[in-house]
């Protein structure tokens, strides 16, 4: 089947698919070429995926590369949404859609490029390397982080210690190893995830250096919590809070910037402390 008459009946709805492929209702083109059992994803999932996209096996779209593909309900007749809803963990499948479709809905590009024609072939060949919900995904890439650098993160959970013997300091660790000290009760209140936050804060390293502080600025920081737009330990913690309490955090490198540090202040793998105080929300 020549190039046009493939994509002649993807835009007329018609049954008859390429050589190897099926179709579905909406007309998305389907071949799997590893299939497995077990649970699907649903809407609202992360799925990981081995993904590339070609136009006529000849120009390559997206490269094979590895993404995390948020998992939505089709948004157009042909979307490879529909086809990635049917694959399980270790699935591999490829996907033949309408280029005119996918550029303007999935690719958010009006027209079609010139160097294409709506009678060309594009292919997604998508593998499934995992999937989790949302919810799941910080707690996996700290997990990631912590297997990917064990004697930093050994050498990191032992400076902890010393600091805490050090200054008399007893904490006990939540179950991703934040510390936190209450300083000051709040009035019992506590915030929910997306809520807008106010708290003045100072952020220091463990030998003391003070890298920011918004009572230094004289503002308070309003952020949403719980949504990954501050680090994992603040996500945490300041969710542990109620309005008005005041207190500290000592947050381990993977629950802070990581590998990579921050800045010229904070350097790889380095833990932090945050003297912290919840305004209000």
């Amino acid at each position: 089947m020549t190039a046009c008459s493939i994509m002649l009946s993807l835009m007329t709805g018609c049954s008859d698919a390429p050589k190897g492929y099926k179709t579905t209702g909406n007309g998305l083109y389907y071949h799997f070429h590893e299939k497995n059992a077990g649970e699907l994803p649903q809407v609202g999932d992360l799925v990981e995926v081995t993904l590339s996209c070609t136009v006529n096996d000849t120009t390559p779209i997206i490269p094979a590369t590895k993404n995390i593909l948020m998992m939505s309900e089709p948004s157009f007749a042909t979307d490879f949404m529909e086809g990635l809803a049917m694959m399980h963990k270790g699935d591999s499948a490829s996907f033949i859609v309408n280029i005119d479709s996918t550029f303007k809905y999935l690719f958010r590009v009006p027209e079609l490029p010139a160097e294409f024609n709506s009678t060309d072939v594009m292919r997604f060949d998508v593998k499934v390397n995992d999937f989790y919900p949302e919810s799941e995904y910080m707690n996996k890439m700290i997990e990631a982080i912590k297997t990917n650098y064990p004697e930093e993160t050994e050498r990191a959970y032992a400076e902890m210690q010393q600091y805490f013997a050090i200054n008399n300091i007893v904490a006990t660790p939540t179950a991703s190893g934040l510390y936190y000290v209450m300083t000051q009760e709040g009035n019992g209140e506590m915030p929910a995830k997306g809520d807008n936050v106010k708290v003045h804060y100072t952020g220091k390293l463990l030998n003391g250096k003070v890298f920011d502080s918004s009572i230094e600025r004289g503002e308070p920081i309003e952020v949403p919590i719980g949504m990954g737009y501050v680090i994992p330990g603040w996500d945490e913690g300041i969710m542990m809070m109620s309005k008005g309490e005041k207190g500290v955090l000592y947050i381990p490198y993977y629950l802070g910037y990581g590998d990579r540090g921050a800045g010229a202040d904070i350097p790889p793998f380095a833990n932090l402390i945050f003297e912290v105080e919840l305004i209000d929300f």
